[in-house]
């Protein structure tokens, strides 16, 4: 074990004795240590607060643990597991402060990395959870008179799923723009039946999945029942900042389209809808119907907990 005494009835309190495990793990020789005050130990980014313990310890003559970051002589660091003890003589009298070091490098490193790896595991789990909470609800909410049909509107919202999680996968599952959410999924419709505006907004990784989903349920909607299903229906599409909390704002409206069905409140797609941005984002949905159009206006807040 790698170990010094110093004496603190000379000026500065230097070092009088080093074992050769000490200078084998600071890398220099006993004349370069012997005299010296143990702070030739530190450097540039040694912690204040370890200095300081070191210091009231020694000032209290009591013993102190503590890990530093210390200095080879070639300049590279270690950790310091430093113990420091007081040694009295039988009448009290303060003679040496004995100090033994243990390098805790490789086991820091090993402490960070598992830090590291509990932290990646509790993200994984973080997102496994919410893309299981979306599968749950287009399973549960997705409807249709047959085995086809059914398996076949699964298949495209998991489809959409899969997209948006390719998208967040590209942007190392980063914000990303409301924007690219929603540009691929209207630019097959062309512009003379869909058209989409607004400033940049950024919108969080969680977000991007449901709202993509809430994207595609809108354009399903508008083409199977609402405004694309007439040859002079279109949609306009517009966002913007949201006021005063952060997040966006989304006007999804369609115009030219027949007149909404009696059952078009209590749709599957009106209930996709409310899943994904009331329960899943926390956010709001207000709707309006009128003939040949639909006019929904969508809150989404800037931070949530799923």
């Amino acid at each position: 074990m790698p170990m010094v005494v110093s004496d603190p009835r000379q000026p500065d309190c230097p070092v009088v004795l080093a074992n050769k495990a000490f200078l084998d793990l600071t890398g220099y020789a006993a004349h370069e240590v012997i005299g010296r005050n143990c702070r030739f130990l530190q450097g540039a980014a040694t912690s204040a607060t370890a200095i300081s313990i070191i210091r009231e310890g020694i000032r209290e003559e009591r013993e102190i643990e503590v890990e530093i970051l210390n200095y080879r002589k070639d300049g590279s660091t270690f950790w310091n597991q430093l113990n420091l003890s007081p040694v009295h003589d039988d009448n009290g009298q303060l003679l040496y402060f004995f100090g033994s070091q243990i390098d805790v490098t490789e086991l820091r490193k090993v402490q960070g990395l598992e830090a590291s790896e509990h932290r990646l595991l509790k993200e994984v789990d973080h997102r496994a959870r919410n893309v299981l909470a979306i599968v749950s609800g287009i399973v549960r909410l997705s409807r249709a008179d047959d085995a086809a049909h059914y398996a076949t509107a699964i298949q495209k919202r998991v489809l959409v799923l899969a997209q948006a999680h390719s998208l967040l996968a590209e942007r190392g599952w980063q914000e990303v723009t409301l924007e690219e959410v929603i540009r691929p999924q209207i630019a097959h419709l062309g512009a003379h039946r869909m058209t989409s505006a607004g400033p940049d907004v950024m919108i969080s990784a969680l977000s991007v999945q449901p709202i993509s989903l809430v994207i595609h349920e809108l354009i399903e909607n508008a083409n199977a029942h609402g405004a694309l299903t007439a040859p002079s229906g279109s949609v306009e599409v517009r966002w913007s900042p949201g006021k005063g909390y952060g997040g966006f704002e989304l006007q999804w409206r369609e115009v030219g389209g027949p007149p909404p069905a009696p059952d078009a409140r209590n749709g599957f797609g009106t209930a996709m809808i409310a899943g994904m941005i009331e329960k899943q984002l926390r956010g709001k949905v207000d709707r309006a119907w009128v003939d040949g159009g639909l006019t929904i206006s969508i809150a989404v807040p800037g931070t949530f907990e799923l």
